[in-house]
């Protein structure tokens, strides 16, 4: 620089930075904003036409716990998970699918520290098969569209169904009751009217 005036030849280097620093922010917004379309979004509402995600994309999307008890049929710890003593009314989603599967209606606490149902919504949701890990032998409950592994179905006398769903929180979302029409699941409100 002469002086105050600036030379063709600092407007050249002027305009190069300008030119480079644009350049950087475009490339930085870019990269930025294919990181979040990669980024898998949870769906909302259930869509029976909706295909399954696969385990490489349950991985990605799902919290380790939660991947853990769906997909390799893990068991949380009692009084340490989350639903065990939620007692809001609403329903309780498949983890993977947001099928609706239990209601706030039919849990119960036989004070076990897992979240506990007299029953599901409907039977035919679930998968009943026998498991006999760890020297016992119990029925393990699926989710039929899902495959995921929910928990155990033991009888229980105290159970106006006389059978006691035992189940893992990590299985499933909440949807409060607030929330359900904004989340497409006002068809399930009757089923939240106590009888």
């Amino acid at each position: 620089m002469n002086g105050t005036r600036i030379t063709s030849e600092e407007k050249s280097t002027l305009s190069t930075y300008i030119g480079l620093i644009v350049v950087l922010a475009l490339a930085a917004g870019g990269i930025y904003f294919f990181v979040l379309a990669q980024k898998e979004k949870e769906p909302i509402g259930f869509d029976p036409n909706r295909p399954i995600p696969s385990d490489a994309s349950l991985k990605r999307r799902l919290k380790a716990e939660q991947y853990h008890v769906v997909r390799e049929s893990g068991t949380q710890m009692p009084f340490q998970n989350e639903f065990w003593n939620n007692d809001r009314p609403g329903i309780y989603v498949d983890v993977i699918t947001n099928e609706p599967l239990f209601t706030s209606v039919d849990k119960y606490d036989p004070g076990l520290g897992m979240p506990t149902w007299s029953k599901p919504i409907s039977k035919d949701l679930l998968v009943e098969s026998l498991d006999t890990s760890h020297d016992m032998q119990r029925t393990e409950v699926r989710a039929k569209r899902s495959n995921a592994h929910l928990g155990h179905l033991f009888p229980d006398p105290q159970s106006p169904s006389g059978e006691r769903y035992t189940l893992n929180s990590a299985a499933f979302h909440f949807i409060p009751i607030e929330r359900m029409k904004q989340e497409h699941y006002e068809a399930y409100l009757p089923l939240l009217e106590k009888k």
